[in-house]
């Protein structure tokens, strides 16, 4: 098994839900496209980790509500004991950041701008998720299933906000780095007196040698 299917696990084990329903609780956990979670699930469910209910809607087509069942649970409790990995991170924005020397400062400018945008974008949907737990709350959030989403949130609320600050310096000292390397100004007098000492050097060199 690999991590999806035991994040799936880790999301059925807090409650059943549609494979719809996955792809938006796996965001913070470990995101997944459809095309990805369904052949997961079908793995899961012939293995006899996942079981799940066929619901007849009108209209629309038929949904499965997925649901952990005890094997599903004794493996993922057996895996979350193990020793983890080194984390994979992969993101597009951090390569074309390692690329940033190659672009115009315009574009260099748009870049870090638009993730600092995405970041504020996606904080302000967690923090709504996290909202919305602590509304639906009647008791101590750590006594409920809800408690390891909630730390995740928490979790990711605070990267991204950090990633914001990081953003700021990038582009600070990106900025720095291009007035930096810019030719400095150069008066029309300077240029002639630098001309001139170029034009008698020739000579100078004849008499000393």
């Amino acid at each position: 098994m690999n991590t999806l299917q035991y994040s799936i696990l880790s999301v059925l084990a807090r409650k059943a839900c549609s494979g719809y329903e996955l792809v938006k609780h796996l965001e913070v956990l470990w995101p997944a496209k459809h095309s990805q979670i369904y052949p997961a699930l079908t793995k899961l469910s012939k293995g006899g980790y996942v079981d799940y209910e066929l619901v007849q809607q009108s209209g629309r087509p038929n949904k499965k509500i997925f649901e952990t069942t005890e094997k599903g649970l004794s493996e993922l409790k057996e895996w979350a004991s193990i020793p983890f990995n080194d984390p994979a991170i992969k993101d597009e924005f951090l390569v074309k950041i390692y690329a940033i020397r190659l672009l115009e400062p315009e574009q260099a400018e748009s870049l870090i701008k638009d993730r600092i945008t995405f970041g504020k974008e996606k904080i302000n949907r967690l923090m709504e998720n996290m909202g919305e737990i602590e509304k639906d709350l009647h008791h101590d959030i750590d006594q409920t299933k809800e408690f390891g989403r909630y730390m995740l949130l928490e979790r990711k609320v605070r990267l991204l906000k950090e990633e914001i600050n990081w953003c700021h310096w990038v582009r600070d000292f990106v900025t720095k780095s291009i007035k930096f390397l810019l030719p400095v100004p150069i008066s029309l007098g300077y240029m002639e007196a630098l001309i001139s000492e170029m034009l008698f050097l020739p000579q100078l060199l004849q008499v000393i040698f």
